[in-house]
């Protein structure tokens, strides 16, 4: 597993966050990795909704393919 350092915090910062993580019963480390595994999978989420809005926002697919792969393979190009 990978670890991360952050330094410089404000030790306001740090108190506040180990009020938080021993009132959910936490310690301070386990309360952070919450905080930041939430946090990627947030982005995660983010991501899948945009993606569902492009791909939402593309037309229809009314073509099938099947004929044209199936003239093509037969030698029937319209491009030679």
């Amino acid at each position: 597993m990978a670890q991360v350092l952050v330094r410089q915090l404000d030790e306001g910062v740090v108190e506040r966050l180990k009020r938080k993580a021993a009132a959910r019963g936490a310690s301070l480390e386990g309360y952070v990795r919450d905080l930041l595994n939430r946090d990627a999978q947030d982005d995660r989420a983010a991501l899948l909704a945009e993606l569902d809005a492009l791909r939402a926002a593309q037309p229809p697919q009314t073509s099938d393919s099947t004929d044209l792969i199936r003239r093509w393979r037969d030698g029937e190009r319209d491009d030679d």
